[in-house]
């Protein structure tokens, strides 16, 4: 039996295992009573799985009286933006997101667009495990379900934001792994808006995923081929809901995603000097890209949740994460790969260098990680015997944010339960591979005692 995940990034499972219809039902209508009814927003991503889990999503909310608005095959960020617009009282996304097409997952928006805290995640998980009593009657079940598009609209947002004169005279010309998700129907015409001379692939939302939707180099190599064959300026390599983004340079070089956002962060602060915000377990070229400005770091728990809510805490002026999520918050604070593409793609006109250089312009580091498969129910007993195992480091700072990091003057180490699979996550960074290797092993030796 696949593992069922609920926590700050909604619920996600299996379908036909562990995500199933009365369960998706059970959830939506939860979320439906927890906002009191009113008007939710809904949509979801290309995979096969999405009809029916959109059908239970849709039977739960109109069950409880809620109106519910159908956005249809439509990028996670782009709901987020129209919730607000539609001065509705949530959302929810239905997409597995980086998760392999037999997963699929919930994700809850509330009425400014972000995912819901972790308290009130909480809250809500209360009300599924207490269960729906208070149902609408016939007479009160709307009977209509209106149909959006919210594509539109982000598109106007992102237009009136990078309206950058350099960048559409500058006719870069852009391959684009679509990866067959909801982006094809955004980032290919967003493109087009900015100037750009578009080479799509897997830009059709009715064929299967042809790679796992997890963007990065292990999935850039189509990509990578596509920039070679079309001599283009740079690749992206999408996931399959709009929120992650993995780059490829002029020669066919694949990058990391942890390259995403300290490429962003460089573009941000070159035209305004502010806060950054990103998770504990995001490489330190942040901080030290941040630096060169003179701009402080803000450090969170790992979650988009985490890191939009101190977006707007702090006035930050980009946030994100390791995994190729980037939040401009001209846009949204929330990550947003359609807008991410515009920041990077202005900076790029601007500077008139290629992706090769501004990528080797980032201090160097190498990152290390190993993904652990642990059962459900043994993770955080493992991670409770790691800290103890851990205890006080000599020379090493040991941080308890989110899981256990440690942190020497070379390198640290993070180890922490995935917040989507069934795994704990190990992640190690220092100057010297040889260094990161080291601190990788140090870890995996503790969680294996």
């Amino acid at each position: 039996m696949q593992p069922l995940k609920i926590g700050i990034t909604g619920v996600r499972g299996v379908v036909g295992e562990t995500l199933t219809p009365e369960l998706v039902v059970r959830f939506a209508e939860a979320f439906g009573a927890y906002l009191d009814g009113g008007r939710i927003l809904v949509c979801r991503d290309p995979r096969p799985s999405g009809p029916m889990v959109q059908a239970a999503v849709t039977a739960g909310l109109l069950s409880v009286g809620c109106e519910v608005v159908d956005l249809g095959i439509c990028p996670t960020p782009s709901l987020q933006l129209a919730v607000p617009w539609h001065r509705a009282s949530g959302g929810i996304s239905i997409t597995g997101g980086h998760n392999p097409p037999e997963w699929n997952a919930l994700k809850f928006v509330r009425d400014d667009g972000l995912y819901l805290s972790a308290e009130q995640g909480d809250e809500l998980l209360d009300v599924f495990h207490q269960g729906v009593d208070d149902r609408a009657g016939w007479e009160e079940v709307k009977s209509t379900v209106r149909e959006e598009d919210a594509i539109a609209q982000h598109l106007e947002m992102l237009s009136t934001v990078f309206a950058d004169d350099a960048l559409r005279l500058r006719r870069l010309r852009v391959a684009v792994d679509c990866g067959n998700g909801s982006c094809a129907l955004l980032v290919p015409r967003w493109l087009e808006a900015l100037g750009c001379e578009v080479l799509p692939i897997n830009d059709d939302p009715s064929l299967p995923f042809p790679r796992l939707p997890e963007p990065g180099v292990a999935t850039a190599s189509q990509a990578r081929a596509l920039v070679r064959a079309g001599n283009a300026d740079l690749g992206l390599v999408l996931d399959a809901d709009g929120e992650r983004l993995s780059l490829v340079d002029e020669t066919g070089q694949a990058f990391s995603e942890e390259v995403t956002l300290p490429l962003a962060v460089e573009a941000a602060l070159c035209r305004r000097s502010g806060p950054v915000v990103t998770n504990v377990c995001t490489t330190a070229r942040v901080d030290r890209v941040a630096e060169r400005h003179g701009a402080r770091v803000v450090r969170t728990p790992v979650g988009q949740a985490f890191v939009s809510e101190a977006i707007v805490e702090h006035g930050a002026v980009i946030g994100g994460e390791g995994n190729g999520g980037v939040a401009v918050p001209e846009v949204h604070p929330t990550h947003d790969s359609a807008a991410a593409i515009g920041l990077l793609l202005r900076h790029l006109a601007n500077e008139v260098r290629p992706l090769s250089a501004l990528v080797a312009d980032l201090p160097t580091l190498v990152v290390r990680k190993l993904a652990v498969p642990v059962p459900p129910r043994a993770i955080y007993s493992a991670l409770a015997e790691l800290r103890e195992a851990v205890g006080e480091v000599e020379g090493a700072t040991v941080d308890h944010t989110d899981g256990v990091k440690v942190l020497w003057p070379d390198g640290w180490v993070h180890v922490r339960a995935s917040n989507t699979q069934s795994l704990v996550r190990i992640i190690a960074e220092a100057d010297e591979a040889a260094r990161a290797q080291e601190l990788l092993d140090w870890a995996r030796e503790r969680l294996k005692a």
